[in-house]
């Protein structure tokens, strides 16, 4: 299965009050992989077409500012409209988020359509 790996920090601007990741962080880094990925495969022209259906996310230590984490973003499924990708957030090798999100094929009027081959193809 395909997988793509970002090494990144927390920035000031992924915390709240408390200093620790605001939890919107987690998905802007998942995203961020995400699009990692179809830069690598060549497959950015896709982007606008593919909006969030579904995300969720499960949060098992604390981040903070300046923490360096790797986040792993895999494939998890892909459907007649839709791929679910599955990823991991860790600092240090210790799992710190857990989450899923579901991206549809849209029109340009916003109505999910079949995933063409080529791009099921570069994912599988």
């Amino acid at each position: 299965m395909v997988e793509q790996v970002l090494e990144t920090r927390v920035a000031w601007v992924d915390t709240d009050a408390g200093g620790r990741i605001h939890f919107t962080a987690a998905f802007r880094w998942a995203e961020a992989a995400e699009l990692g990925l179809y830069r690598e495969l060549g497959l950015t022209e896709y982007v606008p077409r593919l909006p969030r259906r579904h995300v969720e996310a499960d949060y098992h230590r604390v981040l903070v500012f300046e923490d360096e984490i790797e986040v792993t973003l895999s494939v998890g499924s892909i459907g007649r409209t839709s791929i679910t990708y599955e990823w991991q957030i860790s600092r240090g090798g210790e799992l710190a988020v857990e989450g899923r999100h579901t991206v549809v094929n849209v029109d340009a009027d916003g109505r999910a359509q079949p995933l063409d081959d080529a791009f099921r193809a570069a994912l599988a």
